[in-house]
């Protein structure tokens, strides 16, 4: 990515520079940085961007009356094997373009998909459009998973749309991926609560077999949970967000690395928070490296 447009994705994001600062450790994973250059230094003082540390301390279990685990769903601060160096300022690392879908492959995502538009598992079927499954390329290494669908989304019958939408999209193309080619962006709910209102256990309970089902036919690298709601219901837990970011978390049967960060509405309505969601960003990218790079070696080992 040139430098221009990083600076318009950054700059929708509201970071005014990428700055870099001396190595901080992370859920185990070190990121050790090469110094700053002049172009990532703004007069004065730097600018801010530097990750919160967050001990690592293990997380309580859910309470009693929240919603029950789903099969695999871990949240976890322990840290991988070895730790990593990477420069922060490469794009995402992503595989060459994979094979067409096998025919059974496509029958299952167009029977999943048929699924999700005839649903009437939950009353929620009732005041919506359409059922809204996801978007993006079906064999990927990124996911991005939010929290349901709302008007607009209900409307065109595609996640992250509108305002929210458009930062994201801001969001995922600074470290380089697309909503069109690299990465596949779904809901936890496939149906609109009304009034946006936040989802009843027995709506996500309806729901999260849909999510298994596409986590299973994409087997993703890398999850990246965006919002206090959908992470706390994938996780099962009724954590803060603040205490579940910069961990890697694990979710599924897959037990799938899932990192979590801010929602692009919540961004909207506080801007000052940006910063921390472009440090997640950075982490979940450094972590997706490392993952990788894990895969390449045991592939080479094997």
């Amino acid at each position: 990515m040139d430098g221009t447009k990083r600076n318009r994705y950054l700059d929708a994001m509201g970071v005014d520079v990428w700055v870099r600062r001396p190595g901080v450790a992370l859920a185990g994973i070190w990121v050790d940085p090469p110094a700053a250059t002049a172009s990532e230094v703004v007069a004065g003082e730097a600018v801010g961007l530097a990750p919160e540390a967050t001990p690592g301390v293990p997380a309580e279990v859910a309470p009693s009356g929240a919603i029950e685990p789903v099969a695999g769903a871990q949240i976890s601060t322990r840290a991988p094997d070895m730790p990593v160096a990477a420069a922060l300022d490469a794009p995402a690392v992503v595989r060459a373009p994979a094979p067409p879908l096998s025919g059974d492959e496509t029958a299952r995502w167009q029977a999943l998909r048929s699924e999700v538009l005839s649903c009437t598992k939950c009353a929620l079927h009732k005041s919506r459009t359409q059922g809204v499954l996801g978007v993006g390329p079906h064999r990927t290494e990124w996911m991005v998973i939010g929290e349901a669908p709302g008007a607009e989304e209900d409307r065109r019958g595609e996640p992250f749309v509108g305002r929210a939408g458009h930062l994201l999209d801001a969001m995922l193309q600074a470290i380089g991926l697309n909503r069109g080619s690299n990465v596949y962006i779904a809901n936890v709910l496939k149906s609109r609560p009304p009034n946006n209102r936040d989802p009843k256990p027995e709506e996500v309970a309806a729901c999260l077999p849909y999510l298994m089902r596409q986590i299973e036919l994409l087997r993703p690298r890398l999850l990246l949970a965006v919002g206090r709601i959908a992470a706390q219901n994938l996780l099962a837990t009724d954590l803060s967000l603040s205490r579940l970011r910069s961990k890697v978390h694990h979710f599924g049967e897959l037990n799938t690395p899932l990192i979590v960060t801010y929602h692009p509405a919540y961004l909207l309505r506080t801007p000052s928070d940006k910063r921390k969601a472009w440090e997640d960003l950075k982490f979940a990218r450094t972590v997706f490296r490392q993952l990788a790079d894990r895969a390449n070696t045991d592939g080479h080992l094997s």
